[in-house]
């Protein structure tokens, strides 16, 4: 069952103008209920493959987006949610609520109609038994029973007193809208694998032709540029291998249709007009290398920035010209075909504007760079409660936002995006326990969905708030030295004193082992694994040790408790000397010769993959 969690609201930058303040979707194909709050700016959404993000998207547009094609909005038994028994009366909602729109002539006419509150509006999409269906059942005269979705019909309604988040499907709610009034505002939505070269060449699609279409052209110099382009074509007709040409196919026309099909030919262009010259206008590009070229010599990485640029001035221009009640950008994966360096460009590009914008993205560079107030996340695990805001302000302070956002890089970020969490201290610990639990137990992480986040401190606290049953609803193993003292911290510190017992839920356990992690995988079957890293990195001493250690283990069996800790010791400071990440990223090479795992690590892999 999927589930969206809102990490925390918070502001937008830029000017702003009517945005969508609240989304509740019911029995919508995997959605079977979805509350969620939005602010203004760019919202985020992260998830897992199939969790929903396409069918949020496409959920919004059912009640908005005057392109979508009506077939879309006559709902398939796909469409419905796999609970939901349409032989007894249903209902299937995408209910939309509009906020900060007071202030400008045009919101206000376009959603004053569907005010439900002082400054809140509401238009809904309802597909459920129609009216006819609905008066027999009130009546009594149908059972109520054995519907079909013949019986279904589509609805659009605004306002209204019920919450659509509870409304019945026989309860009212609000009266009917008139959907055709949307298209003063305007909803564009990018799919993930979209042809933009295509759309650009498109006067339907192309927003470069609606840029100048719908910009203020006095009559005079639409005339002009007529008239220039009308005696451009006269010109080349006229030219000797044109005409030729010409001649030669009416000649070649008469000779095979005959006399009866008598038609005059000749080459030329077609009289312009104006709309003929927003048809052939097409952007033309330079570099270094060269000049006036068309968008099809560009990557598609670069099209897809030059048709979100157009966009963006598009939408500009309408709430500059006043002809707007109000846009929303729709973008499904915007990282598709970009560069990780572009995709930031076109985030920031995005969160620089007063339009809202609702992505979904698989991008840990996206996602890094979206505040935690913006990003909505969607899991098919745990129960579907949502989080609101004031749930997440009492346990998340604005400090500790502003720390998370801090260290939620393009690395770390991946916790967002994961289905199992183990947050660990350092890189020592996220090259080896992958490697060796591959090697040891068989669990590969990457197959179960699990990600590996080191944190570079023991400040586990504040990452631990973000998972619950309210927040991120994944398990999360927190994996911990028993000194609690970051990795590159001088040997003189002193370690923190506490065990982060208290952080512990259903979603979060804490596993601490009783001295340091290198000390805590010397085992004697893992000295072969030392060894060959001592080997590659060149620390001799080690390594004769670590051979001294094998031939004593070949001779009686075993290594007594104090040669064990003398080796612990001599791996440590091996380790501190070359640095802890390189020492784990060469040993990392040799997990295949590893044979034990400490055991708070086996109880943390094990808890984190039982369901």
């Amino acid at each position: 069952m999927a589930a969206a969690y809102l990490l925390a609201s918070g502001a937008a930058t830029g000017d702003q103008a009517v945005y969508i303040s609240r989304i509740v979707i019911r029995n919508f194909r995997n959605f079977e209920h979805l509350d969620i709050e939005l602010e203004p700016g760019v919202t985020c959404i992260v998830g897992e493959n199939n969790t929903g993000k396409t069918n949020l998207l496409h959920a919004i547009r059912l009640p908005l987006d005057i392109n979508l094609s009506s077939q879309y909005r006559l709902l398939t038994e796909h469409d419905i949610h796999s609970a939901v028994d349409i032989s007894k009366p249903q209902q299937v909602l995408v209910s939309v609520e509009f906020s900060d729109y007071s202030d400008n002539e045009n919101e206000c006419a376009l959603v004053g109609a569907w005010e439900v509150d002082n400054g809140r509006a509401r238009i809904t999409y309802r597909f459920r038994p129609n009216q006819s269906v609905r008066d027999d059942i009130e009546a009594e005269e149908h059972p109520g029973t054995g519907l079909t979705l013949e019986d279904y019909r589509y609805e659009f309604v605004g306002g209204g007193k019920n919450d659509p988040a509870e409304v019945e499907w026989n309860e009212e709610l609000g009266s009917s809208a008139r959907f055709p009034d949307l298209q003063a505002f305007q909803v564009v939505f990018l799919q993930a694998l979209r042809d933009v070269q295509q759309d650009l060449r498109s006067l339907r699609t192309s927003p470069l032709a609606r840029l100048i279409a719908g910009s203020d052209i006095p009559e005079a110099e639409k005339t002009r540029l007529v008239e220039i382009l009308r005696n451009a074509n006269s010109e080349v007709a006229k030219t000797e291998t044109i005409a030729n040409a010409g001649s030669a196919i009416e000649k070649a026309f008469t000779a095979t249709a005959g006399d009866a099909f008598e038609m005059a030919v000749r080459l030329g262009i077609v009289d312009p007009t104006f709309a003929s010259i927003l048809r052939s206008l097409t952007l033309l590009l330079s570099n270094e290398a060269l000049e006036d070229f068309g968008p099809e010599r560009n990557g598609l990485g670069i099209n897809n920035l030059l048709y979100v640029s157009i966009l963006l001035e598009l939408f500009a221009r309408r709430v500059a010209a006043s002809k707007t009640a109000g846009q929303l950008l729709l973008i499904e994966e915007p990282e598709a075909h970009l560069h990780p360096q572009l995709q930031r460009v076109l985030y920031n590009a995005l969160a620089e504007k007063g339009f809202q914008a609702i992505l979904t993205t698989h991008s840990t560079h996206v996602a890094s760079l979206a505040p935690l107030r913006s990003l909505i996340t969607l899991t098919n695990r745990g129960v579907p409660a949502i989080a609101s805001s004031a749930v997440l302000q009492a346990q998340l302070e604005d400090e500790e936002i502003a720390d998370l956002e801090r260290y939620l890089d393009a690395t770390r970020s991946t916790l967002l995006f994961a289905r199992r969490v183990m947050l660990v201290e350092g890189p020592a610990e996220l090259f080896l326990i992958p490697a060796m639990a591959g090697a040891v137990m068989g669990v590969q992480f990457d197959r179960l969905g699990i990600s590996i986040i080191p944190i570079f401190g023991v400040h586990f606290r504040v990452y631990a708030k973000l998972f619950g049953e309210n927040l991120l609803p994944k398990k999360c193993a927190i994996v911990a030295d028993g000194d609690l003292k970051p990795s590159d911290c001088a040997d003189d510190v002193e370690p923190l004193e506490e065990d982060f017992s208290d952080l512990e839920n259903g979603y979060v356990k804490v596993f601490r082992c009783k001295t340091t992690f290198e000390r805590a995988l010397v085992f004697a079957d893992n000295l072969e694994m030392f060894r060959a890293t001592a080997k590659d990195l060149g620390t001799t001493t080690l390594k004769d040790e670590l051979v001294e250690a094998q031939k004593l283990l070949q001779d009686k069996g075993k290594i007594s408790d104090k040669q064990r800790t003398a080796l612990a010791n001599s791996v440590l400071s091996a380790a501190k000397r070359i640095g802890k990440a390189r020492f784990s990223q060469v040993a990392s090479k040799h997990a295949s010769l590893a044979r034990s795992l400490p055991t708070y690590i086996r109880e943390a892999i094990n808890w984190l993959v039982a369901d």
